[in-house]
């Protein structure tokens, strides 16, 4: 499968990129600074040089793909209009380049408790905007998976989790969100499925399939 990411440099990204690789998928990541590509290029990932904060039409950065993930972020200390930019309006600039492209499958970072503000000024209109590009890839028609993480913390991952539509507050190690997508892109059980993610007891397969028939 040929996959395109935004957001490749981003850490999530930079530790699913293996994971796919050694899934014998390809990457193209999407990045925005020329010194993020040497690291891309070592993994196997061809980089690709777009702003998606600025540039209006991602069709050619996001090219001839069989799925895409929206991985970026503005980034902490950013302040709230670029949470829109980036969180929001490139989310939905990826999705008008799926449409042009002929691409179908969409694969969302999201966050947990989007439904609940909480947090300063600039944490609610990052919530807002995260909601609002969740909402617009619900409204796609294209065949979408939006996984909710909880606290993302740098420990190692242990491949455990816990899926749900709702949890309580939580966290999860990047690295083992960066499991659950590889575990997505393969499993078409998760398209139209949107749902909570921390760490738990259950391996990332059988979480996954837990959920899905929980929804039978």
């Amino acid at each position: 499968m040929k996959i395109t990411i935004a957001g490749a440099s981003g850490q999530i990204a930079k530790l699913l990129h293996p994971k796919l690789i050694a899934r014998g998928h390809s990457i193209r990541g999407i990045i925005r600074k020329e010194q993020q590509a040497a690291d891309l290029r070592k993994m196997g990932v061809e980089p690709v040089f777009a702003d998606i904060e600025t540039l209006e039409n991602l069709s050619e950065a996001v090219g001839k793909a069989d799925a895409v993930l929206f991985a970026a972020g503005a980034g902490a200390g950013s302040g709230a209009e670029r949470k829109l930019t980036v969180d929001r309006d490139g989310a939905i600039k990826l999705i008008d380049a799926c449409k042009a492209n002929g691409i179908s499958r969409y694969v969302m970072i999201s966050a947990m408790g989007l439904d609940t503000p909480r947090g300063d000024e600039v944490f609610q209109v990052y919530q807002k905007a995260k909601a609002e590009a969740d909402e617009s890839l619900r409204q796609s028609g294209l065949d979408f998976t939006i996984i909710k993480p909880g606290r993302l913390t740098n420990e190692s991952g242990n491949g455990k989790i816990r899926v749900a539509k709702k949890l309580d507050r939580g966290e999860i190690p990047r690295e083992d969100v960066a499991s659950v997508l590889a575990e997505i892109f393969e499993s078409k059980e998760t398209i139209g499925l949107e749902f909570d993610l921390l760490s738990g007891s259950e391996e990332i397969k059988d979480a996954l399939q837990s959920f899905v028939e929980s929804l039978d």
